[in-house]
């Protein structure tokens, strides 16, 4: 959390918490930005910035602690490498699924190698591995931002748990195989880092199969056409049935599944799944800046993301910080690329223009937030 400094009275106090924008703004630049834009109208403002997340890219670097960096392999199963926090103090490893298995790293290759299909997770079991020999016994998992559909088996592959088809055989990577899943080889599984209690932070509610499922919401940017969407679907429905999770958990289906395979390991583990939580990461990351108080005693709370649409009221940083500033009864704006759907009653909305230079788009939202806030207020301070 940071301040930018005022000269006189602290009053009106504005908090801007905006998500990334993803693949151009860090949200601590677009707080930065949209919080300089606010200042060049408002100039006795108090403005404190407050970079927000909901599990995607970027939510672990939020959280106190050492950054580690180690190699690992993307979607694709290709070298790279990927951060993420650990607090020794709490024994706790903070790890975005984005930063190993991100969209981002495997883009490019979409359109001549999709990867909905056939990428996996194991490159962020990887990084669990790692955590827990470093000392960790609690994994906080941001779930956003996944280019993979395929329930969180790479991870088990990378902690010892094996997927195995009716003839004893390992199954190939990826989601799509998983139709084919009889049993799970759990000969060699990493007893301490399975057994470590889980938090997973859904960017988004949705739950594993159906019309809102993860393949048929989030498939088809991983690359996935209208014949892989269906297998998907059907493969994770497949894989919560041999699991015995419960495709419609909201949640379940973020980040391509992922609780349901860890949900099935800790429950392996401890005999029951009181020891995994799935919550909505944006109300996590919200509630550890402590939000709630800060809309209480502020005048104006900006917040904003690259696309305000039917996703978001699903668990997006936008929608977590609304229904928290509407509670406080502060005045609330939102700043996005675009509105697909109308923001609540009272919300003030600001949509970037075309200014090649996101930057400059941001400083002139803050610019005109500040504007329809000052034509809108009866009471400022």
């Amino acid at each position: 959390m940071t301040q930018i400094t005022s000269s006189d009275a602290p009053s009106p106090t504005v908090i801007v918490a905006p998500d990334a924008f993803k693949g151009s703004a860090t949200a601590e630049e677009a707080a930065r930005w949209i919080g300089e834009g606010v200042r060049s109208i408002i100039q006795d403002a108090h403005i404190t910035i407050v970079p927000m997340a909901d599990g995607g890219e970027g939510t672990s670097s939020l959280f106190d602690g050492e950054r580690i960096t180690l190699p690992t392999t993307d979607a694709a199963g290709r070298l790279t490498e990927a951060s993420y926090t650990f607090n020794r103090e709490e024994a706790t490893a903070y790890i975005d699924v984005a930063a190993a298995t991100g969209l981002p790293a495997v883009q490019d290759a979409l359109e001549d190698h999709p990867v909905a299909t056939t990428g996996d997770t194991y490159g962020t079991g990887v990084l669990i591995a790692d955590a827990e020999t470093r000392g960790a016994r609690r994994i906080v998992l941001g779930l956003g931002g996944s280019a993979t559909v395929d329930g969180g088996t790479g991870i088990l592959v990378a902690l010892g748990a094996h997927p195995l088809d009716s003839a004893g055989h390992p199954l190939n990577q990826g989601g799509a195989a998983l139709v084919d899943l009889a049993d799970f080889d759990t000969a060699r599984v990493n007893i301490p880092a399975a057994s470590m209690e889980w938090v997973l932070l859904a960017d988004a509610l949705v739950p594993a199969t159906g019309k809102r499922g993860a393949a048929r919401i989030f498939g088809p940017q991983k690359g996935a056409d209208a014949n892989d969407v269906e297998l998907l679907d059907r493969a994770l429905g497949h894989l919560c049935d041999v699991t015995g999770v419960d495709p419609q958990a909201a949640g379940y289906g973020a980040a391509g599944g992922v609780a349901i395979g860890l949900t099935w390991l800790s429950a392996l583990m401890h005999g029951n799944t009181e020891h995994i939580t799935v919550v909505s990461g944006a109300r996590v990351v919200a509630e550890a800046a402590g939000m709630a108080e800060l809309a209480q005693k502020a005048s104006l709370v900006i917040t904003g993301e690259g696309r305000y649409d039917e996703q978001t009221a699903e668990g997006k940083v936008a929608s977590a910080v609304l229904d928290i500033v509407q509670q406080a009864g502060t005045t609330a704006a939102v700043v996005a690329g675009s509105f697909s759907v109308e923001v609540p009653d009272g919300v003030l909305r600001v949509e970037l223009n075309d200014d090649p230079s996101l930057e400059e788009q941001l400083r002139r939202a803050g610019a005109d937030v500040a504007i329809a806030y000052l034509n809108t207020a009866t009471v400022q301070g």
